[in-house]
């Protein structure tokens, strides 16, 4: 493994890059299970490019290989720090420290239950590590893969090859049910009874599971996303009201009892000046 150690950071090289989609890359790195942090689903991980124009950032982990030692993030191309990603080679190397967060939480009988993985968008990241991790475990997954259109979808045909019911939908039509993640899911709540479900995505189709998943009386975990700096819980960059709890240290993933506390859930979030801004 090709790795330095300097400070808090693992300087890692790239060993693979996967082109998911036109806008959207997945990477891989070695990663010692034995003597560096072991991952879990739902975690993240801080990302550097050793640029002075240009801070770390969080990517959620979507792959983790405890058998070849490897992780893997996916990367949507939409700004500066991830454009610069894009532009990277297998060889060259990032600044990565953690992983962090709290993860989704799999109980030892939960792996006999019947599970809804709701992703939308990138949001499919952490879903994706998530439905490897179960059915390893046995458990019986449907998952709601949405995307704006058929090109930008994420991960469908993997997970169907490990024996993951997959249900798209694409905003416009171009792939699977023409609609929302919201719409689909409702279709599957009218046919399929779910003992637990997992949500990740855009905060807006997420609250609208919420609700949904809530009248069904289905417990859910939600991967939340905030403006994150140090990723360990001191600068309360990424604190959410009422609760002030932070998103890196007691989230990213959180209950459905937790989000009932959470205020701002679905209706506002917070940039790096801390003004509000309205979804």
């Amino acid at each position: 493994m090709n790795k330095i150690v300097t400070n808090n950071y693992n300087i890692l090289e790239i060993k693979e890059i996967i082109s998911e989609t036109e806008s959207i890359k997945t990477f891989i790195f070695d990663w010692d299970m034995k003597k560096m942090k072991m991952p879990k689903p739902g975690q993240f991980i801080m990302i550097w490019s050793f640029s002075k124009e240009m801070d770390e950032k969080p990517m959620s982990i979507s792959f983790i290989d405890k058998v070849n030692n490897k992780i893997g993030i996916t990367v949507k191309k939409i700004g500066k720090f991830t454009n610069n990603l894009h532009n990277l080679n297998v060889g060259d190397r990032l600044g990565i420290r953690g992983p962090y967060g709290n993860g989704f939480t799999l109980k030892e009988n939960d792996k006999d239950k019947t599970i809804l993985a709701i992703g939308g968008g990138v949001g499919m990241a952490p879903i994706a590590c998530f439905v490897h991790y179960v059915r390893e475990k046995g458990a019986k997954v449907d998952v709601v893969c949405a995307s704006v259109t058929k090109k930008e979808l994420l991960f469908e045909e993997k997970l169907s090859k490990i024996g993951a019911n997959i249900s798209t939908c694409t905003n416009d039509g171009t792939c699977g049910y023409e609609g929302f993640a919201t719409r689909r899911t409702i279709d599957l709540l009218k046919i399929n009874s779910y003992d637990m479900a997992v949500v990740c995505g855009p905060e807006l189709m997420m609250e609208g599971t919420f609700n949904m998943l809530e009248d069904h009386g289905i417990p859910a975990q939600y991967s939340m996303e905030r403006y994150m700096k140090c990723a360990i819980g001191l600068c309360g960059q990424c604190c959410v009201d009422d609760t002030g709890w932070r998103v890196c240290k007691e989230g990213p993933v959180f209950s459905s009892d937790d989000l009932n506390k959470v205020k701002e859930f679905g209706k506002y979030h917070r940039d790096s000046s801390g003004a509000k801004k309205i979804f």
